[in-house]
């Protein structure tokens, strides 16, 4: 007996060592880096790196402690590990956008693995190749036919008036919540052809919620973590939008005689796409309102706090839209020509992606060792940090850079400049001093809470 606890023991102890060595080699094996000029830095501890620091929340109009002191002490470009993997840190704009601009040649998307079994394996945000190149032009030829049809742009003002009258009694409004309301509704309307008041649109949302609260929290597939739901909740979209699918395509065949009106919806457009299979049609929906929700609220919560402080843009923006609306009758819907007048609305919005630093990094792999001015970036994993440009700069990459740019940012555009149109004509508001926080993502802390007084002279 005692030769056999023995024996487990020297078993534990041989296992102990083996684990602690693998975990030393994976840590410190990436200091052997041969030759050139490699980033300076340093790989923190053993294993989780300097993960936790480089997560700790900051101002989103700063980059934060951590990349203050990395850059002061070793420059733009340096060398870290994180989310277990030895990495390249860049904040430089200029290899920023080289990185960007060479996607699928030097470099490739590269998220870590856990995000691959949530978003999906033909996610757009994950696939690469020809995968990714028949997902991108199918959401672009999407956005090509949907972006200025009256039928669209009609919805993101009803629906935007429908959020904008329910304030009419209330004294203030958590505008966060607001925003994502809006922006769900839109989205969910254009991609699916559903009302909010439909029964599939409240199961999406809730399974929605849930799904995004697992998207960044700590990866662990355990029963009750919000991880391990969150892929639940995706399965059970998956399985909704398969629904809706079959009974739009039972509609479809059943319309034979051509006098029927047909929807004006993604799904109407998808449906008659032969370049995808029927998992790419359902990742590409739920992607759809994953970057129509999440983002597009956000920006517009950046939007309105940028103005809550800056009361000469506020009533330089006000002007613009009295401006458009003068040359229409008081009902009137917006059109695509209306919206290419608000010049001004464009800065406002550009300078909040510029001042709210929304996506603060994108995850990327050298494909093979790459030579770039002084650096050598070699063929580990590598987050390219989206910078404080100007943002008539071509290194102002808000939306991504290259074929990876976000197919949708135009549509984002849209809904916010016609949300703003209806808001900053009918309402005053005022704010407390709610920062946005990166978390990494950014949020408000308190919901961007607006106390909110409607104006004499309305446009609704």
């Amino acid at each position: 007996m005692a030769e056999g606890g023995s024996y487990w023991v020297a078993v534990l102890v041989g296992g102990g060592v083996g684990f602690f060595i693998v975990v030393v080699l994976n840590h410190f094996l990436p200091l052997l880096f041969k030759g050139g000029n490699v980033p300076k830095g340093t790989f923190g501890w053993p294993l989780l790196g300097e993960t936790f620091g480089f997560l700790k929340p900051h101002s989103s109009n700063s980059v934060g402690a951590f990349l203050q002191h990395h850059c002061s002490r070793y420059g733009k470009v340096f060398k870290s590990h994180l989310f277990f993997s030895p990495t390249v840190v860049s904040c430089d704009p200029e290899l920023n956008y080289f990185i960007l601009q060479n996607e699928g040649k030097l470099f490739e998307c590269s998220y870590p693995k856990p995000i691959h079994g949530i978003l999906g394996k033909v996610s757009m945000l994950v696939a690469v190749g020809d995968t990714h190149k028949r997902l991108r032009n199918a959401a672009l030829s999407l956005v090509t036919l949907t972006k200025s049809k009256p039928e669209f742009l009609n919805d993101i003002e009803t629906i935007a008036l429908q959020i904008l009258d329910s304030w009419r009694n209330k004294p203030q409004v958590i505008f966060c919540e607001e925003a994502r309301k809006f922006t769900f509704n839109v989205i969910v309307k254009q991609v699916l052809g559903l009302t909010p008041q439909e029964p599939e649109t409240l199961k999406i949302l809730e399974d929605f919620l849930t799904f995004m609260k697992g998207l960044i929290s700590l990866p662990l597939y355990i029963p009750g973590t919000p991880y391990a739901r969150a892929v639940q909740a995706r399965s059970r979209i998956s399985s909704t939008v398969k629904a809706i699918i079959e009974k739009r395509r039972s509609r479809r065949n059943d319309d034979d005689d051509g006098n029927s009106k047909k929807s004006s919806d993604f799904l109407e457009i998808l449906l008659s796409v032969d370049t995808l299979s029927e998992d790419e049609k359902v990742s590409f929906v739920l992607d759809s309102l994953l970057g129509g929700y999440e983002t597009t609220s956000l920006l517009m919560s950046m939007v309105v706090h940028f103005l809550s402080h800056t009361p000469a843009a506020l009533q330089h923006l006000k002007q613009e839209h009295q401006n458009i609306r003068s040359m229409k009758q008081k009902h009137d819907p917006l059109d695509w020509e209306d919206y290419k007048k608000m010049n001004f609305t464009q800065n406002v919005i550009n300078e909040a992606l510029r001042y709210g630093n929304i996506v603060k990094f994108v995850h990327r792999k050298a494909l093979k060792d790459v030579k770039y001015k002084v650096y050598e970036v070699l063929n580990i994993s590598l987050y390219a940090l989206s910078s404080s440009q100007d943002p008539t700069c071509k290194k102002f990459t808000p939306f991504g850079g290259g074929s990876r740019c976000c197919p949708g940012s135009d549509l984002a555009k849209v809904e916010v400049a016609f949300f703003l149109h209806h808001l900053v004509q009918n309402f005053r508001w005022n704010t407390d001093e709610d920062q946005p926080i990166a978390y990494p993502y950014v949020e408000f802390q308190r919901g961007l809470v607006l106390r909110v007084d409607p104006c004499s002279e309305t446009t609704m």
